[in-house]
């Protein structure tokens, strides 16, 4: 099911004394964060906040929200954490997020009777991510998201259609070679 409303980071901590925020992002990067002028602290987009400013630093991302004017109020949104409304993100033609993902059944491309199971996780592996299938025997199965093994990913339809590198799927393995 595809949300408007998506995680984006969390609110780890205060920084310096102006009411700044320091954010761990959630996201491919801090500069991805920048894009945003308004960011909510509810799924539902009810409880909206204006963005003043942000910079990436370091590992985190510092924010300076409307409203927030010491560093004791900074302090009491601690660990909170912010959303994004998807239509704000602009992603380019073919582009998804990771949340988008999760829970999208995957068939072999060639045998589209043939289903491997549901994606459960994504791991950031640095060269490509990597996806975990659960199966409906519940066995976990790690396929490398590569454009030889993902044919089309289609998450409006919760449906990825895969040619899995040999021996991922295999359930067993014989001696006998042809």
């Amino acid at each position: 099911m595809i949300k408007p409303f998506l995680e984006i980071g969390k609110i780890v901590s205060v920084h310096g004394l102006k009411g700044e925020v320091r954010v761990q992002p959630w996201c491919d990067s801090g500069d991805f964060m920048k894009k945003f002028k308004t960011l909510y602290f509810d799924k539902n987009g009810q409880k909206e906040v204006k963005v003043i400013s942000c910079r990436p630093h370091g590992n985190v991302v510092i924010l300076k929200l409307d409203g927030v004017e010491s560093p004791e109020a900074a302090q009491n949104l601690r660990n909170k954490v912010l959303y994004m409304n998807r239509k704000d993100a602009n992603l380019s033609e073919g582009q998804f997020f990771i949340q988008d993902l999760i829970g999208c059944e995957v068939f072999d491309a060639d045998d589209e009777s043939k289903k491997y199971g549901k994606i459960s996780q994504v791991s950031e592996t640095g060269a490509n991510d990597v996806w975990h299938i659960k199966s409906e025997n519940g066995k976990e199965y790690l396929i490398p998201a590569i454009p030889i093994v993902v044919i089309n990913t289609d998450v409006e339809n919760e449906r990825v259609l895969i040619r899995p590198l040999r021996g991922i799927f295999d359930e067993e393995v014989n001696g006998d070679e042809d």
